[in-house]
This record gives C-alpha cells, structure tokens and sequence, in this order.
C-alpha cells in the first residue's frame, strides 16, 4: 500500500513537471511566432511596427480645381444712324463727335469698336489688352482737323491702336493689387462710368472735356474691407501723355508725371455710392513771360442705383494754372473750370426697355471777364475759354438681348460765348442737335 502511495506521488509530480515545462515552451513558442520589437527614437519606448494591413498608401496630390485661369477673347461696338438737323455756325466744341458736321447729314456711323484679351498667367498675374477703334464724324488726315489728335488714328480709316496693355499683379498686399502698363486711371472709367452705363450715348462729363481716361504708368487698386468690397481706393502714377511722349525734342512730356487719386464707398447693401477723386499734374516748365503751367481737379460724385432706377450726380472744379493770357491787362492768369452732370435712367419691361436722361453745364471759366479778350496757354486738348455748354441726352434702350441695344435718342448741346457781344470775335448762341438709333452689342462676355 505504501509503495501504491508513492507511485502515485510520484506520478503526480512528473505531470506537474510536464505541464509546466510544456507552458514555458507554449510561451516561448509564442513569443517566437511574434514581430521583434524596436526602441522609438524619440521616447526609447518599445513599440511595434505597424503590420502590413495597417499601413495605408501614400495618396498623391488633389488637382486644385477652385481655380480656373481666364482666357477670354472679348469686344463690344456702338454706332448709330445719325441726322444732323443743325449745326453750330461757330463750328464749335472741337471735343465732340459732331464738332464741323454739316446741317442735314446723316449717315452710318461706328464710334467705337473694342477687341480686348484677358490672360491668367497664373494665380497672381494676369494681363489685359484692349484695342480699340474709335472714329469720329470728321476725323481726316493728320493737320486737316483739330480733332485728330483725340482717341482717333489720323488716317482717315478705322484702324486699330493698343488701347490698354497692363500687367496686373494680384494681391500684392491684403485687398491691393498692383498694375504697371497703360490702363484706366481712377478718374472714371472704373466706377462713375459703369454706374452712369450709357457710355455708348456719350461720355462722362470730364471724358467729354478730354481729361485723361486712360495713361501709362503704374497704380495701386484696392479694397479696405476685402471680404465685403464697399471701401476702396485707386492710386496712379502715370506720364500725361497716354500711349507716347510725342517728339524727344518736345519739352513739355517726360520730365513731369500725373498723380491720380481716388477713394469711394458703397453703403445701403451697394445701392448708394459715394466718390471723391483728385488729380495734379505739371504740364510746363516755367518761361519768362508764362509761368508754370499745371492742372489739377478735384471731383466728387454720388449716385442712387437699383435694377429699378438709378439717379446720379457727378461734378468737378479743375483749376488750370497760367492757363490763359488776358490780352487787355496783359496778365498770365489762372482759369477755374467749374462742370456739373446729372442724369437717370430705370427699366420700364424689365431686361426688355428702359430709359434714360442726362444735363450737363460747363463753365470753362468762371472768373471770366467779359469784356477782356484772352488766349489760351493750357495744352488740355480742345480747351476754349470762351464757350460755356449745355447738354442735353435723352431716349429709350430697347434690350432684345442683355447684351444686344437699340436706343433712339435726341443729341442736343448749346454754346454760349461768355464774351460781351460787342467784343472782337463773339459768336452769337447757337446749338447743335443730333437725331440718333444708336446700336451697342458685347460679345465673349
């Protein structure tokens, strides 16, 4: 019996033995069967490296497609049908489009014709060319006609100028981007005319009076609130000669630059719009019996508008130093331009006609002295000291199309010569008025 006990005992220690030998052996087995493990560089702590169902691809860059560059061929043409029904006898405003037109003709006429190109170089540079033809009713051969030095090629013929060639630089700081080349300076074509959008009836007021639309030199344009866009500003350099400096023997272009400025705001959700520009210039250097000549301008403008109707005002002071010689008290003195310009215009059948009417007054020169006698100094292109003006536009705008109109309007500017009518070489009042079907269409916009 003893023995039975002790072969039990030990047969139970060999199983005890066994099952513990065979679990260290399980476990060394295991951990054999397991990925080695690494010290991470950074903490000195073992972890393991991911298994190949953990590791994920390496995805390749998304294509940004929330930019598109611009490539875009566009132009737009206005023209009318026009009858001359009366001519000014003076043959005055040389600045105008019918300036030497004869009563009774009436004729095809295109005014304007525009090509423009807009390029994206890339997300901060884009390039904008504009070429443009812009024939007048009596535009002739250089020497034939005062006019032809205006936006007009002297040819006789409707061929095209480089307009508009800038280089434009977005973004260069928060809401400001910078422009170099030549382009539109901020005295109007970038706000007040888009705001007064019958440019294919007739120009802005200080456009008329050929201030300059457009120069070569280089600007800021800008936002003070970039989100919303209803503070700006425009700042320009340029030379005062638009596209060239004329001849190297002339005096007067490349020495002096024009400064340009201007600020606006839009409040009420856009539909009230405020504008204050300023310009200066230097146009001549000092002689002995005429001094410095300059100009500078100073204008403000505001304007109500809606898809409904819109009501604006725009009016401007331009003082013109030694601009004109009194020849009676033998004075160099300086002239005041003082012009003023208000105009409507509102849908009658939404997107089919509406209508539209404008008042302009021009004083050349409010210190005028009637009975004295003057010449003028000033090389602002068709400036005459004599002639105060009152224009008159109105008509329909019949629109088949958004981008296609018919508007038939009456043209009508009156002259008044400031002289006293007993002095040499007054003119009595007189009128020119124009009937027109005026055309205007866009394309690649």
């Amino acid at each position: 019996m003893y023995k039975n006990q002790l072969n039990q005992r030990t047969l139970a220690l060999i199983l005890l033995f066994s099952s513990g030998f065979l679990s260290n052996k399980l476990n060394a087995q295991t951990i054999s069967a397991s990925p080695p493990t690494y010290a991470d560089a950074n903490t000195n702590r073992k972890t393991k490296p991911p298994s190949s169902n953990e590791i994920t691809a390496v995805k390749p860059a998304e294509t940004d497609t929330t930019w598109k560059p611009i490539r875009r061929l566009w132009g737009y043409v206005f023209g009318d049908f026009y009858y001359n029904a009366h001519a000014d006898a003076g043959n005055r405003g040389a600045e105008t489009n019918y300036n030497g037109v004869p009563t009774y003709r009436n004729s095809f006429q295109f005014r304007r014709i525009y090509l423009g190109y807009d390029y994206d170089i890339d997300r901060k540079f884009s390039v904008e060319l504009i070429l443009a033809s812009e024939p007048n009713a009596n535009t002739a051969v250089s020497g034939t006609t005062n006019i032809s030095g205006g936006d007009n090629l002297a040819d006789n013929k409707m061929a095209f100028y480089v307009k508009i060639i800038n280089l434009r630089w977005k973004s260069i700081f928060k809401g400001t981007d910078f422009v170099i080349g030549q382009m539109w300076t901020p005295g109007w074509p970038m706000l007040t005319e888009k705001i007064w959008g019958y440019r294919f009836i007739e120009k802005t007021i200080a456009d008329v009076h050929k201030n300059n639309p457009y120069d070569f030199g280089a600007a800021l344009q800008g936002t003070f609130d970039p989100a919303t866009k209803n503070f700006g500003y425009n700042v320009m350099v340029g030379n005062n000669t638009q596209a060239s400096l004329l001849s190297a023997a002339n005096a007067n272009t490349g020495f002096f630059k024009a400064f340009y400025g201007d600020v606006y705001a839009k409040v009420l959700d856009q539909k009230l719009i405020f504008d204050l520009y300023a310009d200066y210039m230097q146009t001549a250097s000092g002689t002995v019996a005429i001094g410095q000549q300059a100009r500078n301008m100073v204008k403000g403008f505001a304007a109500y508008t809606t898809p409904k109707i819109t009501f604006g005002v725009e009016a401007y002071t331009q003082q013109i130093k030694n601009g004109v010689t009194n020849t009676t008290s033998k004075s160099v003195e300086n002239a005041r331009v003082n012009a003023i310009s208000v105009y409507t215009h509102g849908a009658i059948t939404k997107d089919k006609l509406g209508f539209f009417a404008r008042y302009d007054s021009y004083n050349p020169d409010n210190s005028f002295n009637a009975a004295d006698i003057y010449t003028t100094n000033t090389n602002l292109p068709a400036y005459n000291p004599y002639t105060k003006e009152h224009f008159v536009t109105a008509g329909l705008d019949f629109t088949p199309n958004k981008n296609v109109h018919f508007a038939p309007n009456i043209w009508f500017i009156q002259y008044k010569d400031q002289r006293d009518p007993s002095t040499t070489g007054h003119i009595p009042d007189s009128h020119v008025l124009v009937y027109r079907a005026t055309f205007f269409y866009t394309f690649g916009k």
